[in-house]
C-alpha cells in the first residue's frame, strides 16, 4: 500500500470492538478471517510508516509483520485471564548501536495512543543517562521544555524512585529529573483521528518530534565523557 493511501480502516476497529466483546477462542476462531484482514491492514500501516519514517530515521524492523506484537493476551502473571488482547500493538527499532530511542503504538478502539522513549534503560545507560542529567540539567530542563515536545506530549513521564538514586545527592538540583528510571512520551488519539487519512503523517510527525531528545541521549549513550566514540 503506497504510503499516500495508507490508512487504519474502520474494519480494524469494528472487529477490535467485537473481539473486545467477544473475547473466547471458540469466537475468534470463527472469525479468523476478520482477524488476518485487520492484522494485514495494521502490518500495511505499519509498513507505510516504517517507509517514511526512514526518509529522516533509520529504522532497523525490517517490516509491519516484524513490528507487531501477538494478539493472544500472556495470561501466567495477569490478573485478565481472557485469551486475547484487543489491540495491535508494536515497535519499531532504531539502528543501534548508535541510534538509541525506540517508538512504539497501540491501536484500540477508544484508546490509541503512541510513544517513544526509553522504557527500560539497562543499568549502565541509566547510570549514564543521571550522570549527563546532573552534569547538564539546564540542558534537559531546556530539551523537555521545548515547543515540539511540549506541544506534541506535555511532559515526559515514566516511573521513578522514592528516594534519592544511588551514587547522587538529595540535594542534587537536578534530583526532580535523576528521579526517573524510565524517560517517555505519550500522545493519544481519538478514533477518528485514527480514521482519518491523514493518520499517518500525524504519527510520523509525532515521532519526529522526539528526535531532538533522542540525539541527545543517543549522544549521551554513545560517546565518552570527553566527547570521544564509544562505538
Amino acid at each position: 500500500m503506497p504510503a499516500s493511501t495508507a490508512a487504519i480502516q474502520k474494519s480494524t476497529f469494528d472487529f477490535l470492538k467485537k473481539l473486545a466483546a467477544n473475547n473466547d477462542r471458540d469466537w475468534f476462531n470463527a472469525h479468523r478471517a476478520q482477524y488476518e484482514q485487520a492484522k494485514e491492514n495494521t502490518e500495511s500501516f505499519m509498513d507505510a510508516l516504517i517507509a517514511k519514517m526512514n526518509t529522516h530515521d533509520q529504522i532497523e524492523t525490517p517490516s509491519g509483520k516484524k513490528a507487531l506484537y501477538r494478539i493472544y493476551n500472556d495470561v501466567r502473571f495477569s490478573k485478565d485471564k481472557a485469551p486475547y488482547n484487543p489491540r495491535f500493538a508494536g515497535g519499531l527499532r532504531r539502528s543501534k548501536p548508535l541510534l538509541r530511542g525506540g517508538y512504539y503504538f497501540w491501536i484500540k478502539p477508544g484508546a490509541s495512543r503512541i510513544g517513544c522513549g526509553f522504557g527500560n534503560p539497562n543499568a549502565d545507560d541509566l547510570k549514564r543517562i543521571r550522570e549527563d542529567i546532573s552534569l547538564n540539567y539546564a540542558d534537559w530542563k531546556k530539551l523537555l521544555k521545548s515547543k515540539g515536545i511540549v506541544t506534541t506530549f506535555g511532559q515526559m513521564e515514566g516511573n521513578q524512585v522514592k528516594t534519592t538514586p544511588r551514587g547522587f545527592s538529595p540535594d542534587d538540583p537536578a534530583i526532580d529529573l535523576l528521579r526517573f528510571k524510565q524517560y517517555w512520551f505519550e500522545r493519544s488519539f481519538t478514533d477518528a483521528e485514527v480514521l482519518a487519512p491523514t493518520f499517518l503523517q500525524q504519527v510520523n510527525q509525532t515521532y519526529k518530534s522526539i528526535r531532538p531528545f533522542f540525539d541527545h541521549v543517543s549522544e549521551v549513550l554513545t560517546t565518552d565523557a570527553n566527547g570521544e566514540p564509544l562505538f
